[in-house]
């Protein structure tokens, strides 16, 4: 069984350690993984042996404190709210932590002024100046200290109560390093007692120069800093996830006995009818039961380009209706939607453990007890070297304040998490942290032909007819015979028939051979279909010709599949797939890399081979079964290659298990494939390579946070036992501490600025600059692939001539694209460029013989004066706050004439760009 237990009371990696070691020695626990990160623990046990209060009791004995994750009805929105209550106890937690560290820091001023201006030569009260009034300044030093340890006292709850239990922390060093400069004062306090008591002056000045009040408040000051430091930048890495859960909306509107009302959205059962306008996003997952939508799917699947959805097809939670109005009803809700599983498939992801981490673990479950051995041991070797008390104490303080298990401790999460959250912003979920880490390993990828080197929609593209049938009979009877097959193959031809409005036959004795083909009878006739392997098996014979047809089809890339009756060859079929525009890139991309590319197909080897040619993939295996993907990838796994094996989910479900790294492309909405180790989102390969790269960055981030805390420790810590020859202060220490764990933090953080470098490329695309004269007014559409849309209503239009020459006529005009005339509404929809006019237009539909009535463009252009931008970052941000809103084009910003040109959608709200400009920091001017 496995459980998920939250865990509090954790500050550093030790306690990470800590923990983990306690649950792991139950009898029947099998595994368990601690996340510092997410205060989180994974338990995989055998209820049979070990319950949850047990496992409870475990960490309890330790210290520490841990309870059942509570687990909410199904169908409710938990993730958003389990997520809610996490950052608000980090930021409860970092709260907390400023304004201890304001109270210290403030006393810590007072407190080194007093310790030491008079040895500085600051000036000072006279009640504090001098030896006569040296017990006085002690005593206010030792108050402020006193303040300063109870403010912080947290550092010696926690620590001392591991150190009791045996699971000693860096809290644990810092109590112990801080509580010896304290006890040390207090003792130099009694002998200055002593010494002015018994007029011994002498032993008054060297007490009084050997206090270390300030020493025992500063070493907590300083790690305190570092720890709110920390703890804001483990708020900061969750923000992608609060990103991701921000993208649905709060309320929605629905049908309820015949009424539209709007509810929250977290309120919406499975059965609604939702109800979707222009500018909103899909709240849940659904399926179009009315109206047209076009939809930006980008938050999702990273495509920017706005898809039609129609009548049946689904619709995904997060993406935005940009136009039109449709209705749909609710298949999945609250934390069954697609971006509810984006979201699990994260945070899972990025609080996982992977095996680089493994060894940082286990440095850090026992680096606390070597350290403070280390401590002991330099303590007591400079007491026989020296005899000097004091210094041995300022060495063994050093040693305990300078050692930083943190910085171990957050190496690997960090990166781990930083780099999860950013695949998951282009479009690549990670199941867990081992995938991401295994991508940089890849030397073998094995590419799926069907679905993810082409598109996986084929086409009927040749028809070889060796019979007295017509054409259209021979379609006819393939097609009937396919219809019962669900292979794309078969339904490229089936939709063939459907496209000419032919009609298909009653079949019987249906019969579908795995990887070879089918057969059936119609009218009492046995007709077969499928691959040349298929016809010798049914010993079917054909003759050179068709030979020579298989041979030449073959080659042009296409599949070929043989029509027969009973032993004759009736006529050939050639089906071709289209290769997706990004294969080609990918694969190059690939080989780039040194990465050995194999393409896997069912195909026969002539029209593998000529699509592996035009690709330039290293090796072919084809004329493979399904049921034999996971053999071969099995044979390129036993050779010592590491492999990723990347197809669509359906079929590959076995090979994607075999490889080293399953990758499902284009999982759409099945996103819950077990089979797959990474999903993405997009249909692309080249999101492949993203994670690719995005891995290696991650692992190359973690060896450079694992180098520099191995490292740190290593040269610190000699330092501070004195072995350079130099004599470190325990604050130094103290403050060097905070610096590692900051720097490791910091340089995790720089994986968000990782970019791929094709996607790159595509965001740094500039976009049309609009200018305008005035505030609002027609939009001249830039010249580009997509014109500006304009729908014409047009009278006298009667049949589907009128249609033709209507069609003709827009066509014929030079930046006129994309004409669709609908006789029944009396109107066309085109696109145009910026060199058509209104005039034109008019012009040639009254030549055809027709009434041009009016002409409706879709966009305008708003010119919007914005007050408050200072300098080209100000520029910077209005544009990406315009941008970012429903129905905008483009924006230009002019930083000279403070304003905004905005081609929008005409639908879109003023209110909404206003609006989105005021949420950046700046104004808008009422014209």
């Amino acid at each position: 069984m496995k459980e998920v237990f939250d865990v509090t009371g954790m500050s550093c990696a030790a306690c990470q350690a800590n923990v983990t070691k306690a649950v792991a020695k139950l009898d029947g626990v099998n595994d368990v993984d601690v996340s510092l990160l997410a205060n989180r623990m994974n338990v995989d046990y055998d209820e049979s042996i070990v319950n949850e209060k047990q496992i409870c009791d475990a960490v309890a004995h330790i210290g520490y404190g841990a309870s059942p994750k509570v687990q909410k009805e199904v169908g409710k929105s938990s993730m958003k709210s389990d997520w809610e209550a996490r950052q608000a106890r980090v930021e409860a937690e970092s709260k907390a932590a400023k304004q201890r560290l304001i109270q210290s820091i403030i006393l810590m001023i007072v407190l080194m002024y007093i310790a030491m201006g008079e040895m500085l030569h600051l000036p000072m009260p006279a009640i504090l100046s001098g030896e006569q009034n040296a017990m006085i300044s002690t005593i206010i030093q030792a108050l402020l200290a006193t303040y300063v340890i109870f403010i912080q006292r947290h550092f010696y709850i926690d620590g001392f109560k591991g150190l009791i239990r045996r699971a000693p922390n860096m809290d644990t060093l810092v109590a112990l390093g801080s509580s010896a400069s304290y006890i040390y004062a207090l003792a130099m306090t009694f002998i200055m007692a002593y010494g002015l008591g018994h007029g011994q002056m002498m032993m008054v000045h060297q007490a009084h120069h050997s206090l270390y009040f300030d020493s025992s408040a500063m070493i907590l000051t300083l790690v305190s800093i570092g720890k709110y430091l920390e703890s804001k930048s483990k708020a900061k890495t969750g923000d992608a996830l609060g990103k991701l859960m921000d993208l649905t909306p709060k309320n929605a509107t629905v049908i309820r006995n015949g009424q539209e009302v709007e509810v929250a959205s977290e309120s919406i059962v499975a059965g609604d009818i939702v109800v979707m306008k222009p500018g909103q996003r899909v709240p849940v997952d659904g399926t179009i039961t009315q109206g047209v939508g076009y939809l930006d799917q980008s938050a999702i699947t990273g495509e920017s380009i706005p898809v039609e959805k129609q009548v049946g097809d689904d619709v995904i939670s997060a993406t935005i209706n940009e136009n039109g109005i449709f209705q749909f009803r609710a298949n999945r809700v609250g934390d069954d939607t697609t971006l509810a599983q984006i979201v699990r498939l994260v945070d899972e992801a990025g609080t996982s453990k992977a095996p680089i981490a493994r060894i940082a673990d286990k440095v850090a479950g026992i680096f606390v007890p070597i350290v403070m051995g280390i401590a002991l041991l330099t303590f007591v070797g400079w007491m026989i070297y020296s005899g000097d008390f004091q210094h041995a104490l300022n060495n063994g303080i050093s040693v305990l304040v300078i050692s930083c298990p943190c910085a171990l401790g957050l190496a690997t999460p960090m990166a781990i998490m930083v780099g999860t959250e950013k695949a998951a912003r282009y479009g690549i979920l990670l199941k867990s942290a081992v995938s991401l880490e295994n991508l940089h390993n890849i030397d073998t990828i094995v590419l799926d032909k069907t679905g993810t080197i082409t598109e996986g929609k084929p086409t009927l593209q040749d028809l070889k007819n060796f019979s007295d049938y017509s054409d259209e009979e021979l379609l006819q009877v393939s097609a009937s015979i396919e219809n019962g097959s669900m292979h794309p193959l078969g339904q490229a031809i089936v939709q063939a028939a459907k496209d000419k409005g032919l009609s298909l036959d009653t079949v019987t004795n249906f019969v579908n051979v795995t990887g070879r083909g089918v057969k059936g009878t119609i009218n009492g006739k046995l007709y077969l279909i499928g691959n040349a392997a298929f016809m010798k098996e049914e010993n079917i014979a054909f003759d050179d010709q068709v030979s020579s047809s298989l041979s030449t089809l073959a080659n042009e890339g296409k599949t070929p599949m043989i029509l027969a009756n009973d032993d004759v060859v009736l006529g050939i079929l050639a089906v071709a797939d289209t290769v997706r525009t990004t294969s080609l890139q990918a694969i190059q991309a690939f080989k780039e890399k040194g990465i050995h590319v194999v393409m896997l197909t069912g195909d026969n080897k002539q029209t593998a081979q000529a699509v592996a040619k035009r690709l330039g993939v290293d090796e072919v295996i084809s004329d493979v079964l399904p049921q034999d993907k996971e053999e071969k990838v099995r044979q390129l796994h036993d050779q010592g290659k590491f492999v990723a094996m990347v197809g669509d989910g359906i079929n590959d479900a076995p090979a994607l298990v075999r490889a080293d790294v399953g990758i499902a492309i284009g999982a759409g909405t099945d996103i819950a494939m077990d089979s797959a180790d990474v999903i993405l989102m997009k249909n692309s390969l080249l999101d492949v390579n993203t994670a690719i790269d995005l891995s290696k960055a991650t692992i190359r981030n973690v060896h450079q946070n694992l180098f520099w805390a191995f490292f740190y420790n290593a040269i610190c810590i000699p330092a501070a036992m004195g072995l350079t020859g130099w004599t470190m202060s325990p604050m130094i220490g103290a403050l060097a501490m905070s610096l590692s764990s900051i720097c490791v933090c910091t340089n995790a953080w720089r994986l968000r600025f990782f970019k791929e470098k094709i996607v790159a490329q595509q965001e740094e695309t500039p976009k049309p600059k609009v200018s305008a004269d005035v505030v609002v007014e027609e939009a001249k559409p830039q010249p580009e692939e997509h014109g500006d849309p304009v729908t014409m209503s047009i009278n006298g239009m009667m049949c589907d001539h009128c249609k033709a020459r209507v069609t003709q006529a827009l066509e014929n005009i030079d930046g006129v694209s994309h004409v669709q005339v609908n006789v029944e509404e009396n109107k066309a929809d085109f696109e145009v460029n910026s060199t058509v006019s209104d005039d034109q237009l008019k012009e040639a539909i009254t030549n055809a013989g027709y009434e041009p009535v009016s002409i409706e463009r879709s966009t305008e252009t708003v010119v919007l004066p914005v007050e408050g931008m200072m300098c080209e970052h100000c520029v910077k941000r209005v544009n990406d706050a315009l941008a970012s809103v429903a129905g905008v084009d483009s924006v230009h910003v002019d930083l000279d004439k403070a304003q905004a040109e905005v081609t929008m959608k005409k639908e879109t709200k003023i209110d909404a760009l206003k609006a989105a400009v005021e949420n950046a920091g700046y104004t808008v001017k009422e014209a």
